[in-house]
């Protein structure tokens, strides 16, 4: 088939979906993906165990609200079947609105929540839907943008174009905590910057999740503007199209399903590590900062039992981390012309041996020293190092997972890989990672050596995946067949 899709070509022969359409279709929506992310992993830190959780124990109350934010990755393969079901059957584009308006009801109401004072242990139970609605939707959402910057992919640069999707993640990051910054300095702190003032507490906290409703807004006007690609065009016409597309990649695809899960999991772990763990770890007091603290209130403290952090302020930390993030949206764009020109595998394996070397540096870098100024240098190069790694391996996933399938069963391979993947890094890593940091009596080193081990894992996954750079779209329209 050398004559494009009437669907997919303007009558002038232009492409029906403009790069800039594609470009804005593709990263609107994991930008509000990762935006909901950031949002609900600082309140899980500095508002959900006070308000949902409160346990009477620090510890107790942040694993409860980082068990719901796991929550949501549990449901993410169920999205990852459904949405995947119909972007495989009926096309890219009403899975990815549905998928985005389901996403931002979800979010939305998460701000419009009672708290825990008000209608007690169902404040938890009404976080835990919203949370795995959320799970539900964002189950879909990610191949369903990496599939329209993918399938829409100029030839020879699809894995630039799959970075478009993975910006979400930096740009998500930048605009959801300018927004708790913002609310922070604009509300009174009787007690000094910290974030956790009785206003915060009381509604600044809701504004971020309200504010996301903005953002849907605008994707759903883009996303209503696309047609189907050229791809999915060709697999209809084909007959390619199966009616079950989930026993389809099973039956044909259950190695690629296996490579993809682990390929994903050093990505998914040195995430929420950068994140979540970090955002805690810096956060808490020193056992000195604590003790101090303790005092001042007339309480009683127990050096032993507690499990110090760095004691950095919330907004000094986030500043530090945004700084970081700047060089994860960098080397994101980055990744994608290298991956395009090296290939997929040689640049993923390169960068996912610097993963396991980051991992075993924890301890060189996470401890504080004499000179405050001196640990804030050392946590700011943390940073900055971490996130680098992260654009570098984040930014090829766009085109590597969905290559690893054909047009087919392309949304449900990919969604089933990058979800289940989830599972086992992204729901598993802050209860892991609060429970190392325990054992380590505030010494995150085995925080370190558990991404170093998942690091391990993707490495092997790499060396026994394929080579995808010069997979053929238009014609790897099915296992075993190819276009007519």
């Amino acid at each position: 088939m050398t004559t494009s899709s009437p669907s997919t070509r303007s009558t002038s022969g232009a492409p029906a979906n403009p790069r800039s359409r594609v470009i804005t279709a593709s990263l609107i929506g994991t930008t509000i993906e990762f935006y909901d992310f950031y949002a609900y992993a600082t309140a899980a830190v500095l508002v959900f165990p006070i308000l949902f959780f409160p346990t009477g124990n620090e510890t107790t109350s942040l694993l409860l609200s980082f068990s719901v934010f796991g929550a949501a990755m549990v449901a993410r393969p169920l999205g990852a079947v459904v949405f995947g079901h119909f972007g495989d059957r009926f096309g890219r584009k009403a899975t990815l609105v549905a998928s985005l308006l389901t996403m931002g009801v979800a979010t939305f109401l998460i701000g419009c929540l009672p708290t825990f004072n008000e209608i007690n242990v169902w404040a938890a139970v009404l976080l835990l839907i919203m949370r795995l609605a959320q799970g539900f939707a964002l189950g879909g959402e990610w191949s369903g943008a990496a599939l329209v910057a993918t399938e829409n992919a100029p030839t020879g640069k699809r894995a630039l174009f799959g970075t478009f999707p993975q910006l979400g993640a930096p740009i998500g990051f930048i605009i959801a905590n300018t927004v708790f910054l913002v609310i922070n300095f604009a509300l009174p702190h009787p007690d000094g910057t910290a974030q956790r003032s009785a206003e915060f507490l009381s509604w600044g906290w809701r504004v971020p999740f309200l504010f996301s409703a903005i953002m849907v807004i605008v994707g759903l006007y883009v996303r209503l503007k696309l047609v189907e690609s050229e791809s999915f065009a060709k697999a209809e016409k084909s007959g390619a199209i199966r009616k079950f597309p989930l026993g389809e990649v099973i039956r044909r695809n259950g190695k690629q399903l296996i490579l993809g899960t682990f390929i994903m999991l050093a990505t998914y772990v040195l995430f929420y590590l950068m994140t979540s763990f970090t955002l805690s770890y810096g956060t808490k007091p020193t056992v000195e900062g604590a003790a101090a603290a303790a005092e001042k209130a007339g309480t009683a403290f127990d050096a032993a039992a507690y499990v110090p952090g760095l004691g950095f302020g919330y907004t000094d930390f986030v500043i530090m981390q945004i700084i970081g993030v700047v060089f994860f949206g960098v080397f994101t764009m980055l990744s994608g012309p290298v991956a395009d020109a090296i290939g997929r595998k040689r640049l993923l394996i390169g960068v996912t041996v610097g993963i396991i070397v980051f991992g075993l540096l924890f301890s060189v870098f996470l401890l504080p020293a004499a000179d405050p100024k001196f640990t804030g240098a050392l946590v700011q190069a943390f940073l900055v190092f971490g996130f680098l790694l992260m654009g570098a391996t984040f930014g090829p996933m766009g085109a590597v997972l969905p290559e690893l399938f054909p047009t087919n069963t392309r949304y449900t391979g990919s969604a089933i890989s990058y979800n289940v993947s989830s599972i086992l890094g992204a729901a598993l890593a802050p209860l892991v990672a609060v429970a190392l940091w325990a054992a380590g009596d505030g010494n995150p080193w085995l925080v370190g050596l558990y991404l170093s081990a998942m690091g391990v894992l993707t490495l092997i996954a790499l060396v026994l995946s394929p080579e995808t750079k010069d997979v053929d779209y238009d014609d790897n329209i099915a296992a075993g067949a190819t276009a007519p």
